[in-house]
C-alpha cells in the first residue's frame, strides 16, 4: 500500500511557510542565541516566540542549550539543519532587493568575503554550471510525491499588519503562509485555475481566495476570471522555492525516494542548484557571507 505519509514538499511548505520561523531563523544565522535578542530585534510577542522556539527544536533546527544555572537560562544554537537554509535566506534577500524597491529603510548589502565585493547571487546547475529561471527546469513528480502527499500540515498565525517584517517584508506576506507558498510553488509547476489550486492543494476555497488576492496585490500573479498567470516577477521566485526545495529532500527525505525530481533542460541532468556570487563567479559558502548595514560602505 502507498504511503501517504507527508513527503518533503509537505514538510518545506508547512515549516518554512510561515513567516515567523523564517524570522526567527533569519535572525538565529545573523547571531541571536538568547529569548531577549530575539525579542529585541522581532515584533513578536512572548507566546509566539516561545512556540516557534520550541517547533524549531524539536525540527531539529536549533539545539537548546543551558548558558546558566543559578538562576537556569537557555540559548538556542542554530544547528547544521539550520545553517544549511542559508540558501533559502539568501534568495530571499535578492528577491526583495530586486524587486521590491519601497522599502521604509533600504536592504543591507551582503558581501562576498572570498572576492570582497558586494554581490547578487545566481541559482546555477551542478551538472553543468550554467545560470538557471524557472523556465530552464522541468519538474516531474518523484517516487513520494504527489499532490496529496505534498499538502502543508502546520498551521500559521497571521503577523498583525503594523508590525515590521525583518529584512524582507513582503516575501513574508507572499511566503511566509504555507498556502501562499503553495500557490506559488503550484503556479511555477502549471496550475492556472482556481479550481486546480482548490482541488490540488486540498486548501479550503477561501484560504486559496485570500492568498491569490494577496499575490495578485503584490505583482506575483496576474489573475485574469478564474486564471492566473505567475508574472516575471512570481517567476523570479525561483531561486526561493528550489532552495527550499533542496532544503526540505536533503533533511525530510522520504524512505521511497525524493517527492520532486527537477531536470535541467539544457544539459538534460538532474537539476541540483548551486548559489554563486555574480562578482566572481565562485560557489556560495554560508560562511563566507556577511550583512553589512547601509551606514557602512563596501566595493
Amino acid at each position: 500500500m502507498a504511503s501517504r505519509a507527508p513527503n518533503a514538499v509537505a514538510r518545506m511548505l508547512g515549516l518554512l511557510g510561515d513567516e515567523w520561523t523564517l524570522l526567527v531563523m533569519q535572525q538565529s544565522l545573523l547571531g541571536a542565541t538568547r529569548f531577549g535578542e530575539f525579542k529585541a530585534r522581532l515584533p513578536i510577542s512572548n507566546s509566539v516566540l516561545s512556540a516557534r522556539l520550541r517547533s524549531l527544536t524539536e525540527e531539529g533546527l536549533l539545539e537548546r542549550r543551558e548558558y546558566q544555572t543559578r538562576p537556569s537560562r537557555l540559548e538556542y544554537v542554530t544547528t547544521t539543519r539550520g545553517r544549511s537554509l542559508w540558501p533559502v535566506l539568501v534568495s530571499i534577500w535578492e528577491w526583495e532587493r530586486r524587486w521590491v524597491p519601497e522599502h521604509v529603510e533600504p536592504l543591507p548589502h551582503m558581501h562576498h568575503l572570498e572576492c570582497g565585493h558586494d554581490f547578487a547571487p545566481a541559482a546555477t546547475c551542478r551538472a553543468c554550471g550554467a545560470v538557471a529561471e524557472v523556465e530552464h527546469v522541468v519538474a516531474q513528480w518523484g517516487p513520494s510525491g504527489s499532490w496529496s502527499r505534498s499538502i502543508p500540515a502546520a498551521a500559521t498565525r497571521r503577523r498583525a499588519e503594523t508590525a515590521a517584517a525583518g529584512l524582507f517584508p513582503q516575501t513574508m506576506s507572499v511566503v511566509g503562509n504555507r498556502w501562499g507558498f503553495a500557490l506559488v510553488v503550484a503556479g511555477m509547476v502549471g496550475l492556472r485555475r482556481f479550481t486546480d489550486f482548490q482541488s490540488q492543494l486540498g486548501a479550503p476555497p477561501g484560504s486559496v481566495a485570500d492568498r491569490l488576492t494577496i499575490l495578485t496585490a503584490n505583482g506575483v500573479f496576474d489573475g485574469t476570471g478564474n486564471r492566473y498567470e505567475l508574472t516575471e516577477k512570481g517567476r523570479a521566485l525561483f531561486a526561493v522555492v528550489i532552495t527550499s526545495l533542496q532544503w526540505a529532500q536533503r533533511w525530510y527525505r522520504a524512505p521511497e525516494g525524493p517527492a520532486v525530481v527537477v531536470t535541467h533542460t539544457a544539459c538534460g541532468r538532474r537539476f541540483d542548484p548551486v548559489l554563486i556570487c555574480d562578482q566572481c563567479r565562485r560557489p556560495l559558502r554560508g560562511t563566507a557571507i556577511s550583512v553589512v548595514e547601509n551606514s557602512a560602505t563596501s566595493d
